[in-house]
């Protein structure tokens, strides 16, 4: 098979001729026809914190068909349509086979490769698309899924007021179950206006530009200071203007994968009695409901694929989103 191959820091990802992969115990082989590129892919890749390990193939936001089925898998076929969970887990402690790999014993165990022609999936972790769905639909399913854990865990009252800050793929996922699950008003944030029609368009009621006039005209679309605020950007600083922004005995909801360290002004959280809570993937169940939700027709976030590209643009596409672009949510099919 092909696939695009990380070679190093510094390096573009060069595409190579590699062996079709064989299931084992418990796995699929899936021919990949759709996956998302994600900002941790990039910033995995930069040198600047965790970074993948050369040789590796990425891409963790897939969805293909099964060509091959290992022992011990019950419950799927070839041709099944699926989408998968990349973090797979020991698949033995209680927490994993409840599907919360998340929190396995084991620690994270991965399983990626989704830019190639073929990748491993793990059975128990992976779900039937609903027939109504794409395959670009169920690559949907991973970053969507984040979004949903992270509203989950902020218990997000009726009614109540919420900032989201980043209108990546991220915080427009963020943006769209905050309005499911009964947010009030909502408004994004971002330095530029590139995501204000996406984020619009997945339920927000305003967008504001940051600056430094951002607090006022945020508590002016919000009718208020936020009651929770989702932080989808990662870079430092961020966390600090999350906490200028809400509200006395509020919640910040941390999403952005910050790689460098972040001084956290701690004076102000203290002062105004403020929750941080750190949300980190997702389970087996919220890639269920968030299908679920696909299936049965609000697809707004399909809004949010804006370009799908070949493995042959892969490399330079890749190194281009690690600047400015117009662009949120780019997929790879390895078959064009």
């Amino acid at each position: 098979m092909k696939a695009p191959v990380f070679k190093g820091v510094g390096k573009k990802l060069e595409i190579e001729s590699l062996p079709d992969p064989t299931p084992g115990p418990g796995e699929l082989v899936l021919r990949i026809h759709r996956c998302g590129i994600c900002g941790s892919d990039l910033h995995m890749t930069e040198g600047h914190g965790d970074t993948v390990p050369v040789n590796t193939v990425m891409g963790h936001e897939f969805s293909g068909e099964v060509v091959a089925i290992g022992p011990q898998v019950a419950g799927f076929r070839e041709g099944d349509r699926v989408t998968a969970m990349p973090l797979v887990g020991c698949g033995e402690c209680p927490r994993c086979k409840a599907g919360e790999t998340i929190f396995c014993r084991a620690g994270v165990i991965g399983q990626v490769g989704g830019f190639g022609q073929f990748a491993i999936a793990k059975a128990r972790t992976s779900i039937k698309l609903p027939q109504s769905l794409s395959f670009a639909d169920g690559a949907l399913v991973e970053p969507l899924a984040v979004g949903l854990h992270a509203a989950t865990l902020a218990e997000l009252k009726p009614g109540c007021r919420v900032l989201v800050m980043g209108a990546g793929a991220v915080g427009l996922a963020a943006t769209f179950w905050a309005r499911r699950l009964g947010a009030g008003r909502i408004v994004v944030t971002s330095r530029s206006r590139r995501g204000e029609s996406l984020a619009m368009q997945l339920g927000a009621n305003a967008f504001v530009q940051s600056d430094e006039e951002a607090q006022h005209t945020i508590e002016t679309a919000l009718q208020g200071a936020p009651d929770v605020v989702f932080e989808c950007i990662g870079v430092p600083g961020v966390l600090g203007r999350a906490a200028q922004f809400v509200r006395t005995g509020g919640l910040i909801v941390m999403l952005g994968y910050c790689m460098l360290p972040d001084p956290f002004p701690s004076s102000i959280a203290m002062y105004k009695q403020i929750r941080v809570q750190g949300s980190f993937a997702y389970t087996l169940r919220e890639f269920e409901i968030v299908a679920d939700i696909l299936d049965r027709g609000h697809v707004e976030p399909r809004a949010m694929v804006t370009d799908i590209i070949s493995m042959q643009q892969l490399p330079d596409v890749f190194e281009a989103l690690r600047h400015p672009t117009h662009q949120c949510k780019v997929m790879v099919n390895p078959w064009a």
